[in-house]
């Protein structure tokens, strides 16, 4: 397992807190936190955002996809506790598409970006924010001050699930966990000089503790060039069409591209050889990778053929 990541990246720590709480080894590749990704892109195909695992010569992109693989290879402990599966899913989505982005709007005010930024020089300052822009497809970011507000509700809610149990959904922790810890560990960690406002929850304080002691797994250092070569040395792991489900009337074999449906929209061309309930895989070549499966869930991309 080759996680491609940096590390003040958000949703980056989401996976390796899973990996902690597996107990899992894998191997650590570093990426820049902008574009150009020289390293990363002949993998994905064009998917810029963090973080990006690697098996092989398979690439799996956002973490909600990610998280299933790691189930997959290593369901011991689970993710998914006594809690309905649905639940649990739809508090991890919450986390990743509504929580995140008030907890950032937060994190970013100038207080908090000039802490972040504090070892930037002005030119990367503005490579960061011009990045960023690109990101959200040139649309106005969240004034920190709507950011606030919305983030102190949302750990009002937070709080109230940590009453009566240790973590959000049971005794035990979840996906749902993971997905909302990463926003409040870039708080804590990345932007201590904002972390009072967790004070009026204690509770989300202490349990932020507990998913820290899981730990990040037994990371080993590896550079990019070794991971290419991996992945060229590799071979995909073949994919059947018995679980084929078409919603577009697009075949398999065709030329499609797959793009986040919002925030670093950029596609990544390729052929269409797997469309299952829950994923998307496409097939690519690249002379720094050779053959490779790229794969995206259905959930939050949108898939086009290729001339649309």
């Amino acid at each position: 397992m080759i996680l491609h990541h940096y590390p003040a990246s958000p949703f980056a720590e989401k996976i390796r807190a899973v990996m902690g709480f597996k107990q899992l080894e894998w191997h650590s590749v570093m990426i820049p936190s902008v574009m150009p990704k020289p390293d990363l892109i002949p993998l994905t195909g064009g998917y810029r955002k963090t973080p990006v695992l690697q098996i092989g010569a398979d690439v799996y992109c956002d973490t909600s996809l990610i998280c299933d693989v790691l189930e997959h290879l290593a369901p011991s402990p689970s993710l998914y506790n006594k809690a309905p599966k649905g639940l649990v899913r739809s508090v991890a989505q919450w986390a990743d598409t509504l929580l995140f982005p008030v907890a950032m709007a937060y994190n970013f005010q100038p207080q908090g970006a000039a802490h972040v930024m504090a070892s930037f020089t002005p030119e990367t300052v503005k490579v960061f924010a011009a990045d960023r822009q690109a990101m959200r497809g040139g649309g106005a970011r969240m004034h920190h001050a709507d950011g606030t507000g919305m983030y102190k509700s949302q750990l009002r809610r937070i709080a109230s699930m940590l009453e009566h149990q240790a973590f959000l959904l049971g005794d035990t922790p979840c996906l749902a966990d993971f997905s909302v810890y990463h926003s409040v560990w870039f708080t804590q960690v990345q932007v201590p000089i904002l972390a009072g406002i967790l004070d009026a929850t204690p509770v989300v304080k202490a349990w932020t503790a507990r998913m820290a002691a899981f730990g990040q797994g037994s990371p080993t250092k590896m550079s990019a060039e070794e991971a290419l070569a991996v992945a060229k040395a590799a071979t995909p792991v073949a994919v059947s069409d018995e679980f084929f489900q078409d919603e577009h009337g697009i075949p398999l074999g065709s030329l499609v591209t797959v793009a986040a449906e919002s925030f670093g929209t950029e596609p990544t061309l390729g052929e269409l050889v797997a469309a299952t309930r829950t994923r998307y895989t496409l097939r690519r070549e690249h002379d720094r990778t050779g053959t490779v499966h790229v794969h995206f869930p259905r959930l939050g991309f949108i898939m086009k053929k290729a001339d649309a």
